[in-house]
C-alpha cells in the first residue's frame, strides 16, 4: 500500500503520494485527487516519494487534469521522481501536465 496524504500548502491543496501507485490503490489516489479539486481551485500532486507508477495511476492523474481543465482550475505535478518522469515522458504526458520542481515555482 502506498502513502496518500492531503494537506494545504499556501493556496494549494497538495496530495503527497509515496510508494508504488498501482492497481491495488490507484482508486484511492483518484478519489483524493477528485476530492481535492472539489475543495480547492488549485491542486498539486507531489510525486517525490513515488517509486513506481502504472497506467492506472497515470489514468487517475489524467482524470484530475481533465476535470481541472474543464473547470478552469490549476492542476500541477510537483517534484516528480525519476520513475514517474520516465513514465510521463514515455507516454508524452510531460508535454500535457504542468510539471514543477517546487510548489512555489
Amino acid at each position: 500500500m502506498g502513502q496518500c496524504i492531503t494537506e494545504n500548502v499556501g493556496d494549494y491543496r497538495v496530495i503527497r503520494l509515496g510508494g508504488e501507485v498501482d492497481m491495488s490503490w490507484s482508486q484511492e489516489v483518484r478519489k483524493a485527487v477528485l476530492d481535492a479539486l472539489d475543495k480547492s481551485p488549485r491542486v498539486a500532486v507531489n510525486l517525490a516519494g513515488v517509486s513506481y507508477i502504472d497506467s492506472s495511476g497515470i489514468a487517475a492523474l489524467v482524470e484530475g487534469f481533465q476535470r481541472a481543465r474543464g473547470k478552469g482550475q490549476s492542476f500541477v505535478l510537483v517534484e516528480c521522481s525519476s520513475a514517474v518522469l520516465a513514465v510521463l515522458k514515455l507516454a508524452r504526458l510531460d508535454k500535457v501536465f504542468t510539471l514543477r520542481e517546487r510548489i512555489e515555482d
